[in-house]
């Protein structure tokens, strides 16, 4: 089913934002590991592998000309060029698992998820923030990875991504993990709950429930 021609699916597809340093991707994969029948879709990008990453694992890693074929080919939902590199999310997998009853996780920035909301309106935004600017900075700070300048660049394009979250359904703000994880299951949980939710996952119980004797 084409996901971006507003039909109802099995499966709901959570668009999930943060500054850089906010703790999205840690957050992101413990509810993965403590939810059912719930995925991260595997973007691709441009930008060089990280020691310790893999493949089609944490990225589709591809260079410049393949990933602007793609582009020109349709078949991403959404794309963006972030710090000199491109990321997007690729449509076919995405569908596959929605309409299989999966639900499925984008973690993009809020350009990405500006475009997928536009197409898909039926994608649920949630934005993750740092209790504090101090905060931040220090975990920015603890990765150990960046020279101050870039730490720096890193702070400014924080705000400006913190500055978007007026575009999300829900906030939730990482100064406690396990709360902020609570918050992330909570959100799932209620929407497979709602009517529509239910009423299509369910369809032949209601229909037998109801049906003439």
């Amino acid at each position: 089913m084409p996901l971006t021609d507003n039909s109802p699916t099995l499966g709901t597809l959570y668009v999930i934002a943060a500054p850089s340093g906010a703790g999205k991707t840690s957050l992101v994969a413990a509810l993965v590991e403590s939810t059912p029948d719930i995925d991260v879709s595997v973007s691709h990008t441009t930008r060089p592998m990280r020691p310790g990453e893999q493949d089609g694992i944490h990225y589709h890693f591809t260079d410049v000309p393949t990933f602007e074929q793609m582009i020109e080919a349709g078949r991403f939902l959404e794309h963006a060029r972030v710090f000199d590199n491109y990321y997007g999310t690729a449509i076919a997998s995405i569908e596959q698992e929605l309409d299989a009853g999966r639900d499925v996780i984008l973690e993009i920035d809020w350009q990405g998820a500006a475009q997928v909301r536009r197409q898909v309106p039926g994608s649920v935004g949630i934005f993750i923030l740092p209790p504090s600017r101090e905060a931040l900075e220090e975990r920015l700070r603890g990765r150990g990875q960046d020279p101050d300048e870039v730490i720096a660049r890193r702070m400014r394009d924080a705000v400006n991504d913190m500055s978007h979250y007026a575009e999300f359904d829900y906030l939730v703000f990482n100064d406690d993990f396990e709360i902020a994880l609570a918050d992330l299951q909570n959100i799932v949980l209620a929407h497979r709950l709602r009517f529509e939710a239910q009423s299509r996952r369910h369809a032949e119980s209601l229909k037998q429930l109801l049906a003439e004797q």
